[in-house]
């Protein structure tokens, strides 16, 4: 009996407290907001902070209130941004995929080592013993931080040169590896930029050489190569300007410690129709790097001097010129300088070369145009040569034949002492 009442006392206490309950939701319930819930399901759930948010609850939150942009999170990328954008009933853009980037090539093959160490195999632990194990103080340590600290094993250490390496297609743009590298190695870079600079020393070039042999040592060259004024140079550093640079890579041509990287396998070749082209020589004209063959009025063809860089797509009147990657090494050497003379393939005979070339043909305009310009040339120059002639003073011819009186007296008193 006793447990038949210890049964009902506990059954109404929980009728009792589950009506209060009850009451008190409907008393106290928050509104729920539709569009937060639905931006909620659409987030990847990640939680990894990227958005600069506690997690993806809160980055709801703050979308749903006006307070963080449709594309806020940087994991959900273009297609989770448009779905929130469609929630919210705007439109939204997303910028380029941004990557995490190890600006440095300082392993143990290239770096020189102050010392071995021997302790907790953590960057921040190894940076209180002397800043470090490596003599350059800007390289990796190469002691997994950032992978402790990367949700998505996009970044893993190169056991062999002691080195962090990323893979870009698992990097996911949260910039949790940035934040937690204590040497501060890793960088948000767009994931398609042709070319990038893989050293962070700015010290002056003979500090950085006596310590690694890949780092920049501030030669400039790079700034001299690039016909785009894209690069400064920047407290011992080239610094890359993405709005003007074009992706001819000439500046990881011209540098010789190979600080600069490329990105070789996606780099491009301009390509002329034959059949479109006019031969106007725009294309020619424009090029910076003398790729361009070919004579006024007829079909013109890129070399293998080709950078890549479009500029001459861009300019052509007929767009006939199309910028593909392309399957060779570029060969500096086919440059055809200030002439049009053709790249051959082979070694022409004797006759050939001694047959002249025949000059181009204008039209009666054109000619008549040009005879004009050379007639009025030579007659400048006449006019010019006559009062060159006119000005010029008359000489004496005695002036050079009778000597001046002290000079003859100094020759009869030297006659007479002998």
């Amino acid at each position: 009996m006793n447990i038949l009442y210890a049964v009902l006392v506990l059954g109404g206490m929980g009728l009792l407290f589950g009506l209060l309950l009850t009451v008190a939701s409907r008393f106290f319930a928050v509104p729920a907001n539709p569009k937060r819930d639905a931006i909620r399901e659409v987030l990847p759930g990640a939680n990894c902070g990227g958005c600069g948010y506690p997690g993806c609850d809160a980055c709801a939150d703050a979308i749903a209130a006006g307070k963080a942009e449709p594309n806020a999170c940087p994991v959900g990328g273009a297609d989770v941004a448009k779905k929130i954008g469609d929630i919210m009933g705007v439109e939204t853009t997303v910028g380029e995929k941004m990557v995490a980037r190890v600006i440095c090539q300082g392993d143990l093959a290239n770096c020189r080592t102050k010392f071995q160490y021997h302790g907790i195999e953590d960057c921040v632990a190894a940076t209180t013993v002397s800043d470090g194990n490596r003599a350059c103080k800007y390289a990796c340590l190469g002691m997994g931080t950032c992978v402790k600290a990367c949700p998505f094993d996009a970044i893993h250490i190169d056991k062999a040169r002691m080195i962090a390496v990323v893979d870009a297609e698992k990097c996911q743009s949260c910039g949790k590896c940035v934040a937690a590298c204590p040497k501060n190695v890793l960088s948000m870079q767009p994931i398609s930029q042709p070319v990038r600079l893989e050293c962070r020393a700015a010290e002056a070039g003979y500090l950085v050489t006596d310590n690694c042999r890949v780092g920049c040592n501030g030669c400039e060259r790079c700034m001299l190569a690039c016909k785009f004024d894209a690069i400064k140079m920047v407290n011992h550093l080239p610094q890359i300007d993405r709005e003007k640079c074009r992706g001819c890579m000439m500046c990881y041509e011209a540098c010789p410690t190979h600080a600069i990287w490329a990105d070789l396998d996606n780099r491009k070749i301009a390509r002329i129709d034959k059949k479109v082209c006019v031969g106007c020589g725009l294309c020619k004209r424009t090029c910076k790097f003398e790729a361009v063959a070919g004579e006024l009025r007829q079909v013109h063809t890129i070399t293998r001097a080709c950078t890549g860089c479009g500029e001459c797509a861009e300019k052509c009147p007929k767009k006939c010129i199309v910028m593909k990657v392309r399957d060779h090494t570029r060969d500096a050497n086919a440059k055809l300088g200030t002439t049009a003379e053709p790249i051959l393939a082979v070694k022409p005979d004797a006759g050939a070369m001694a047959t002249p070339k025949p000059k181009p043909q204008y039209s009666p305009e054109i000619q008549a145009k040009i005879d004009a310009a050379l007639a009025a040339k030579a007659a400048k120059e006449a006019a010019a040569k006559a009062a060159a002639q006119s000005a010029a003073p008359v000489s004496d011819p005695k002036a050079h034949t009778e000597a001046p009186a002290e000079i003859k007296a100094a020759k009869e008193t030297k006659e007479e002492t002998r």
